[in-house]
């Protein structure tokens, strides 16, 4: 897996991406995604053949649900559950600090999001210096996650990957039950079961990132986009429903609490497929390409020619065609970003204008992401930003941290 901790376009029938779309990243609707798989199926082509082998009267009795359609049930979900219990965790929230603050319990807890943030400090220097501009309960929080998403990675890529096993990514998902209980097995559990017991978190996006380990234990191969999108939702886009609850919508917003959601959901898409295409050099000496089978073969190119790792034209095309789409998936983000809490917006800017980047980069090396790997030059200078100055630009002296509402 190429990574997964930072917070959604459809397959081309060339080489090249089309130059433009009307598609929606994110349907607000299942209605709406049916209708863009049946009507816009020249571009879209999630599910090219689906219906084949089938019967007309089966498809249209049974019709096979897309990623799309899948993932959304779980952002309906997590807004639900917003909506539901917005204002009981607010209060949960001011009584859970008021009773546990000059107790024990607090102080252990205390002590246990502590140590998150060092973690968060260490490994996510500029998210973490994001963070420092959110209240010191929704700093805590998302440190809490972080952190358990982080473990969640290093299962499947870690320095014991290699030991794991199908049986260990399941007694993972237990403790992960058992932390929602209330249960938790060690100092980072207890952080993150405090925190899902003060926000409404679903367990579900959880879940669905432990998957995302499974995948990566038994797959190497995506045959279409289709494919690809539940990974890149199961290893990074839960990393934005798991997120949302703690950092909070602005009071003003008008945006619906599922638009938000979707927004999240495309950050985190966006993040994982220009990982992907950081990192298509350093994959395919793992045996690994996240890459669409079908568009590889659209453009000419094979798996033989991405372990050769020679940049051609066939590949710039190609390339530009991803690089397009990723960059789609990143506009879509922008307009959730600026419906966040002020003082949640900046983490996530941060981490949406790095990845930006890293396309820029990639684009910048001649497309070689075989033997070079794409660095962003002004990463230093974000990390190192005082907090003082980040306030400065949440205020809205710098288009980036107030973006005009569409």
């Amino acid at each position: 897996m190429s990574g997964v901790l930072l917070w959604v376009i459809c397959p081309k029938e060339n080489a090249s991406f089309a130059a433009t779309t009307s598609y929606s990243l994110v349907p607000k609707s299942r209605a709406q995604v049916r209708s863009h798989n049946s009507k816009g199926c020249s571009r879209l082509n999630f599910s090219s053949g689906v219906f084949a082998a089938a019967s007309l009267s089966s498809a249209v009795a049974n019709p096979p649900r897309s990623s799309v359609e899948k993932v959304y049930e779980v952002v309906l979900k997590q807004a639900a559950l917003v909506k539901e219990q917005k204002k009981e965790r607010a209060v949960d929230v001011r009584k859970e600090k008021g009773q546990t603050d000059s107790m024990t319990r607090g102080d252990l807890l205390n002590g246990a999001y502590n140590r998150c943030g060092e973690v968060c400090a260490e490994y996510a220097k500029t998210f973490y210096l994001g963070t420092l501009l959110m209240t010191p309960e929704r700093r805590r929080a998302v440190w809490a996650i972080y952190v358990w998403c982080r473990r969640t990675d290093e299962l499947v890529d870690g320095p014991n990957a290699s030991h794991i096993t199908p049986k260990a990514l399941d007694r993972w998902e237990q403790r992960l039950n058992e932390l929602f209980e209330g249960r938790p097995y060690d100092m980072y559990d207890a952080a993150l079961s405090d925190t899902v017991s003060k926000y409404p978190v679903d367990i579900q996006p959880f879940k669905d990132m432990i998957e995302g380990m499974r995948t990566d234990l038994k797959k190497s191969r995506y045959k279409d986009f289709d494919e690809l999108y539940l990974y890149c939702y199961y290893v990074a886009g839960t990393v934005g429903l798991m997120s949302v609850p703690v950092m909070g919508i602005a009071p003003e917003s008008k945006a619906s609490t599922e638009s938000v959601y979707n927004a999240a959901l495309a950050l985190g898409i966006a993040n994982q497929l220009t990982n992907i295409l950081r990192d298509v050099g350093e994959d395919a000496r793992r045996g690994r390409i996240y890459l669409p089978q079908d568009e590889l073969a659209q453009a000419g190119l094979s798996d033989e020619d991405i372990f050769n790792g020679k940049v051609t034209d066939k590949w710039r095309s190609f390339m530009k065609g991803q690089i397009k789409r990723a960059r789609m998936f990143f506009d879509e983000a922008e307009k959730g970003v600026a419906e966040l809490n002020d003082a949640s917006r900046w983490p996530v800017w941060a981490s949406l204008l790095l990845y930006k980047q890293i396309l820029d980069s990639i684009e910048a090396n001649d497309y070689d992401n075989f033997s070079k790997r794409a660095y962003v030059g002004k990463t230093k200078k974000l990390a190192s930003l005082p907090v003082a100055y980040c306030r400065a630009l949440m205020d809205g002296s710098s288009k980036f941290a107030k973006p005009a509402r569409s």
